[in-house]
């Protein structure tokens, strides 16, 4: 059996256990969401499902990882070694996360985190990751040009905030994803597969490593997050994964693939974009509600089918991703 797919199942089984443990005690908890009065009426039902299960994700990957990692060690150092900082940018980014719904599902704090701190929470670890990258593993600033298939070398005064700029944007992108039950989870999973799939190709172990074990952890997670879902991913997750997703990118020096193979995440940013400028200048809005996903939903589409469709289009993108390569 190939080592990608061993990941992938020891990744997909932790998950599918921790799952089983964790959700009975944060529905014992009472760690429950908390839905808009002005969402689809069809949202109200799910009312206090269990929230905040990105923690589902973040451990499974973490122990995975540290038992790759210990096991590298003994044999392909610089791998072992180069897992740390993507490991880092992910569990940095989910703990952002956790640490608002924490504040709000658990302490009962509505606001959660104060978006000032929040912010300034994953500048740090963008700042740190890109740093890391640029000064410690010096892989340059050469970025890949999909379709056309050269690297251009940007100057570093524009390549550091250039990257901070993918990792908070890519973040808040697959944050505003989350709104639909099994929607980011899958649209992510689909995504995080095309980058495990390039680092197969390129012969990157330590993207195969990170990937995998996230694409078992997503498809573990998926199990209970499926409509209906029994338990949300909350910021937890979709911080982490958005975190995972950008520091991959960048690793591998493709960010730019960004807007072909997480084309969906873009389209739901640009649509808040839109209906929120668009509302101030005119006082109407674009969409019946923003996200996009909402507002297919107040358009007779059922949450399947919004997943469905979203997946698919996902999925088109990054064969077109692969073929960019």
């Amino acid at each position: 059996m190939e080592f990608h797919i061993k990941v992938v199942l020891l990744s997909f089984a932790i998950s599918t256990i921790l799952g089983l443990i964790i959700i009975p005690i944060l529905r014992r908890f009472k760690v429950g969401q908390i839905e808009r009065d002005d969402g689809p009426k069809s949202h109200l039902k799910k009312q206090g499902t269990p929230t905040m299960g990105g923690i589902i994700i973040a451990i499974a990957i973490f122990v995975v990882c540290t038992f790759l990692y210990i096991d590298y060690s003994k044999t392909e150092i610089n791998v072992a070694k180069n897992i740390l900082p993507l490991l880092f940018v992910t569990i940095g980014f989910g703990l952002v996360g956790f640490v608002d719904d924490f504040k709000k599902l658990v302490l009962k704090n509505t606001k959660g985190l104060k978006p000032i701190y929040k912010m300034l929470g994953l500048l740090i670890i963008a700042v740190a990751y890109t740093l890391f990258l640029t000064n410690i593993l010096k892989i340059g600033t050469d970025t890949y040009i999909p379709f056309l298939k050269i690297y251009i070398n940007m100057p570093i005064w524009i390549y550091i905030p250039f990257a901070i700029f993918v990792l908070l944007g890519t973040t808040n992108a697959v944050n505003l994803t989350d709104g639909i039950d099994g929607l980011s989870t899958t649209v992510t999973t689909i995504i995080l597969a095309f980058f495990t799939v390039v680092g197969i190709i390129l012969g990157v172990k330590e993207i195969v490593i990170i990937g995998a074990s996230l694409v078992g952890a997503c498809l573990g997670f998926l199990l209970f997050n499926l409509h209906p879902a029994k338990v949300f991913m909350g910021d937890t997750g979709s911080l982490l994964l958005g975190g995972a997703i950008a520091g991959i990118a960048l690793y591998l020096k493709m960010p730019i693939i960004l807007i072909i193979v997480a084309l969906i995440p873009v389209i739901e940013t640009v649509s808040v974009m839109l209906q929120v400028m668009f509302f101030k200048k005119t006082g109407k809005r674009i969409f019946k509600m923003a996200p996009i996903h909402h507002h297919f939903e107040l358009c007779g589409w059922s949450e399947n089918k919004v997943v469905s469709v979203f997946s698919i289009i996902t999925l088109v993108l990054c064969v077109i991703g692969i073929n960019s390569i």
